[in-house]
């Protein structure tokens, strides 16, 4: 039998990925190390191969149509509509969404000066539809209902639960509606398997990066207790083999 927590959480930032109810078990699948990508120690040149190795196995898996079609069906029915990706790193969901829909205008943007930089002086610099930015996504330079949809794909696991509450107030503060797309977290004993899958590969940036981004994912009950801190009402949707999504809207 699996042991389970009490639920309650008095801090949010104490809060574990798996949610105030995650099991003992799930409590100890969970990490702060973080990502190469989030280290001010690591080359400029390592975190520049995982972006890469990002955008092209999002391309081999169809990963940046199917996120880009999730976000086309929330402004489906916006003739025109404003978009601000947050946290966008190599840019392809924003390709996508701008090639896919005639007249949607994008603010492309990321955290990292970098990341930012790449992108201004790729395709994206030069789309009269698009504007690359500097963006803090917990701290959003717009003003309040600015966009009529706010973006974090893949990378919302990044944060801790006291930041990413703080980003949902801000992308539905500055946008009607925010849309998070993210790893799910699997079972604990699917999420062992996976683990022990990945740790051969830990030499490799990719793989190591990949291997924390799972213990760091949220699960479900974690992102509704994240929406309900942040006072916003949230759908939660979940596939432990694919993606999970996040809609969130002011109340």
């Amino acid at each position: 039998m699996m042991a389970y927590m009490a639920s309650e959480i008095t801090d949010i930032a104490d809060m574990p990925r798996g949610g105030p109810d995650a099991s003992c078990l799930d409590r100890l699948l969970e990490t702060d190390r973080q990502e190469y990508l989030d280290r001010d120690d690591i080359d400029a040149d390592v975190k520049r191969s995982i972006v890469t190795a990002l955008d092209r196995i999002g391309t081999l898996f169809r990963e940046h149509d199917r996120n880009a079609e999730l976000v086309l069906r929330e402004v489906a029915d916006i003739a025109d509509p404003t978009i601000l990706e947050l946290g966008a790193g190599h840019g392809a969901l924003s390709r996508k969404v701008l090639e896919q829909h005639p007249t949607a205008h994008l603010t492309v943007s990321d955290v990292n000066p970098e990341s930012v930089a790449a992108m201004a002086a790729s395709d994206l610099g030069d789309h009269p539809r698009a504007t690359v930015g500097l963006i803090d996504a917990t701290a959003i330079d717009a003003a309040d209902g600015e966009f009529d949809l706010a973006v974090f794909a893949l990378s919302f696991h990044h944060l801790p639960p006291a930041q990413a509450a703080q980003v949902l107030a801000e992308g539905t503060r500055v946008a009607r509606e925010m849309l998070v797309i993210d790893l799910p977290r699997m079972p604990s004993l699917l999420h062992i398997a996976k683990l022990a899958a990945m740790a051969p590969l830990v030499w490799w940036p990719f793989a190591h990066d990949g291997l924390i981004s799972s213990l760091r994912s949220y699960s479900p009950s974690a992102l509704r207790t994240l929406g309900a801190h942040a006072g916003l009402d949230v759908d939660v949707s979940t596939n432990p083999f694919d993606r999970q999504v996040l809609i969130a809207r002011r109340r």
